[in-house]
């Protein structure tokens, strides 16, 4: 049976250059930042209720609201270290919209005042009580940040529109990683996480760039929902009958898409270098026409 050659050196072959380096298992591993010292922050709130319930209306009633302040306070104080992992890991990135961290901080204070109150009626007490928890509160988890970075210069109307497609992106890769837990596939679940690793590969580069976003936009949506659709279809099929040859079909679909978003990330790259190589003549041209040598001594 005929077989089409391809190798090296034809026409549509893969060049030495254009072979992407194999990610590692744990390379683009992200930690999420809440970790145990967050989920801790909810525990006081449930003896303090049940410590409550013999201490009539008042007391019960004061409990219950203190303690659901102190966890609306432990649930944004997460919210606000993963927003701001988020913040550090980008180049680019503008401050959090709300400040949840701080937030977080006056409503602990505002909880064991509460919590204070109802065991010790008063100001004094109260007030020194929450004021100490608030400032505590603080030096453990620290401010949000409180300034965009790296946005000098940018265009904000861009900005914007890439940070729309950006999240649009991200969820497309949330709906890929919870619907590839249903198969059940450790192998896979690792193969999804290093092409998600390539692919906000791809994202930062646009975020930092904007003007990418044209030619990546293809990436961002239809590519994405593709493989978002044809994860979903792989798990339906791997639940029902564990089909192996539908399992190499996705290795290879993945195999490819990461292949593509890394060389898209790449030529992105060589584009800006080759932007900033213009940049640097243009400008050496125009010092040598106004007599300044730019040749070391």
């Amino acid at each position: 049976m005929a077989k089409r050659y391809g190798g090296k050196f034809s026409p549509d072959g893969q060049s030495e250059n254009d072979k992407i380096e194999a990610r590692g298992t744990f390379d683009g591993a992200r930690v999420d930042p809440a970790g145990a010292r967050t989920n801790i922050l909810f525990i006081p709130a449930i003896p303090l209720v049940f410590m409550s319930l013999g201490d009539g209306a008042i007391g019960l009633t004061l409990a219950l609201v203190a303690a659901a302040v102190l966890t609306l306070a432990a649930w944004l104080v997460r919210e606000g270290l993963r927003a701001e992992a988020a913040y550090n890991a980008r180049k680019v990135a503008r401050r959090p919209a709300f400040p949840r961290k701080m937030a977080a901080s006056l409503l602990t204070g505002v909880g064991i005042a509460l919590a204070a109150f109802k065991s010790e009626p008063g100001l004094v007490a109260p007030i020194l009580y929450g004021g100490v928890a608030t400032v505590l509160h603080g030096f453990a988890f620290g401010l949000d940040p409180l300034r965009d970075k790296g946005m000098e210069g940018v265009d904000t109307f861009q900005q914007d529109r890439v940070a729309r497609v950006i999240d649009e992106a991200e969820s497309r890769l949330s709906e890929m990683s919870d619907a590839v837990k249903r198969a059940g596939d450790r192998k896979i679940e690792t193969r999804v996480d290093q092409f998600q690793a390539t692919a906000r590969d791809l994202f930062r580069t646009v975020e930092e760039d904007p003007r990418d976003l044209t030619s990546a936009r293809k990436y961002l949506t239809v590519y994405l929902q593709g493989a978002r659709d044809a994860t979903i279809k792989y798990a339906d099929i791997h639940a029902r009958s564990r089909d192996v040859q539908a399992r190499e079909d996705y290795l290879a679909l993945l195999d490819d898409l990461e292949q593509n978003f890394a060389a898209r990330t790449r030529k992105m790259l060589l584009d800006d270098r080759s932007d900033l190589t213009v940049e640097i003549e243009v400008l050496r041209e125009r010092l040598q026409r106004e007599g300044v040598r730019t040749d070391a001594p």
